[in-house]
């Protein structure tokens, strides 16, 4: 129990908040604004499980909320082309795991800082967009939305695949050799390097693998507007990082539950509505937020103090 014990407390403080609002607003359980929200936080839920590898082998990628931008215009411009939905799923996908790999090269054939890299890439993609696109939107074609589907299927679907792709990486993140090395490259690279596995290449392939899962969440969330904004994205990154922090993923690498990161998003994802509700001044959302990302990071910093005495 004590293993898990981050992940525990956050599922804790998730349930009592639920039941706050269960007990003074039970309008938040309303069944479709409460899907609504569950279908809102699915992307953010896909790209915060890639971050928290990402952050297993000591590294940060700040670069993804400008990627899901750009792969979310892309995604755009193929559906308005006519494209098929397969085919601009790939090609999103594609583009992402593209910009990933140029980031996993920069980081681990020039053993660059992972934070200047990406803060460089972001930079560029947000940039590059807003010179490309003007800040103008992208009208998608009637039959996108939802996939075609019904508004309550839509969601559905949405939710249904953010939960298989986190279940899937939780599995493999406990039963596959592959994805347990990059514990091990987290928590000692050398020590992971003499016991014959290859810290490059597997930062390399977590890069990649992180800017694939971005361009598929860009594809999750231009399905739920009649038109893409050039500007979406827009902080993704910071939420990600924060609900894989809350949610136990350690700084320092070679620590995370997938099933944390996935209470640290519904928990942090609450704060606004249940503030509504609650009939508390909105401006307080970042601020709570702010706060329990740093009691978050306290606790890290106790518990690795704890284990080195």
């Amino acid at each position: 129990m004590q293993k898990y014990s981050r992940e525990l407390t956050v599922a804790g403080v998730l349930a009592a908040l639920l039941l706050v609002l269960a007990v003074t607003a039970p309008a938040f359980y309303e069944p479709q604004p409460l899907l609504s929200r569950l279908a809102r936080e699915a992307p953010t839920l896909v790209v915060a499980c890639g971050i928290a590898l990402v952050m297993v082998t000591r590294q940060i990628d700040i670069s993804i909320g400008a990627l899901f931008a750009v792969c979310g215009v892309s995604a755009g411009l193929l559906a308005s082309a006519g494209w098929p939905l397969a085919a601009v799923l790939a090609a999103t996908v594609f583009v992402g795991a593209l910009v990933g790999a140029i980031n996993g090269v920069l980081v681990a054939g020039l053993r660059l800082p992972s934070i200047v890299v990406t803060l460089a890439t972001m930079v560029i993609l947000r940039e590059g967009l807003r010179w490309w696109q003007q800040g103008a939107f992208i009208n998608l074609p009637d039959a996108w939305q939802w996939f075609g589907l019904s508004q309550k299927g839509g969601q559905i679907t949405l939710i249904g695949c953010a939960l298989v792709i986190l279940a899937v990486l939780a599995w493999a993140s406990r039963h596959l050799a592959g994805v347990r090395f990059l514990y091990a490259v987290g928590s000692n690279a050398e020590a992971a390097r003499l016991a014959g596995l290859r810290p490059q290449w597997m930062t390399l392939a977590v890069f990649v693998f992180m800017g694939a899962l971005t361009g598929g969440a860009a594809l999750m969330n231009v399905v739920q507007s009649p038109q893409v904004d050039p500007k979406s994205g827009t902080g993704l990154e910071l939420n990600a990082i924060a609900a894989a922090v809350v949610g136990g993923v350690a700084v320092s690498g070679g620590r995370g539950n997938l099933w944390g990161v996935f209470a640290g998003v519904l928990l942090l994802a609450c704060i606004n509505p249940a503030l509504t509700y609650l009939h508390v001044e909105a401006y307080w959302e970042k601020a709570i937020q702010g706060a329990v990302i740093l009691l978050a990071v306290i606790f890290d910093g106790l518990r690795n103090r704890r284990n080195l005495s």
